[in-house]
């Protein structure tokens, strides 16, 4: 299929880039997108929650009462988990959420997730472009020339843009990845997305 590809200006510049069917124009596939979104998320999170428990709360191991004649429940030691203070019951311990997907799920999930963008019509290609020196305004104006300024957007490069990194840096909704690094989450949680035209020959690359 056929992309017109945009100036910066968010004008076209009267060219197109040819984009693979098999990449950009395929059915989108809900299941493993929610497999690599899911694999993602999980990746994430860092697992270092702890609370302690009854052999780990400071407190004395003394008998705090006798086992008879208190006409209440029998108790042990003040660390006893039904008594203020005490230790807690199967708390969360240190653990690792990573798992592992096959490495065509993830293509395929990348290649849906693409070609959803395409389908809503929130894909845009750009011509490459860089700053002279880091410059949040200049980038601002390419968002408003998209009508993306305010709103969540993705701009995937070919390569490392120390500038244009820098320029969207301070801005909470813009987002500036290289082809390498995007993931299926990226490109779903934004409103838009910017593909420039390097970018598009690596992810064809990286996704046939």
């Amino acid at each position: 299929m056929k992309q017109e590809v945009f100036n910066i200006q968010g004008e076209t510049t009267g060219r197109s880039v040819e984009l693979a069917d098999d990449i950009f124009g395929i059915e989108p596939n809900e299941h493993v997108v929610y497999l690599a979104v899911k694999h993602y998320l999980a990746n994430q999170r860092q697992g270092t929650h702890k609370a302690k428990e009854r052999g780990e709360v400071a407190g004395s191991t003394r008998k705090i009462k006798r086992q008879k004649g208190t006409g209440t429940a029998r108790a042990g030691d003040i660390k006893n988990p039904l008594f203020r203070g005490g230790g807690r019951v199967f708390g969360p311990r240190p653990r690792t959420y990573s798992s592992r997907i096959n490495k065509k799920v993830k293509q395929l999930a990348r290649k849906s997730a693409l070609s959803g963008k395409i389908a809503d019509d929130a894909l845009a290609i750009v011509e490459d472009f860089s700053f002279e020196s880091p410059a949040t305004s200049s980038f601002v104006n390419i968002l408003s020339a998209f009508e993306v300024a305010g709103k969540k957007s993705l701009l995937i490069t070919a390569d490392y843009e120390r500038e244009v990194y820098l320029s969207a840096r301070n801005l909470q909704k813009a987002q500036v990845l290289n082809a390498n690094e995007v993931s299926t989450y990226d490109i779903l949680n934004a409103d838009k997305v910017l593909i420039s035209e390097g970018a598009v020959d690596k992810l064809s690359t990286q996704l046939s």
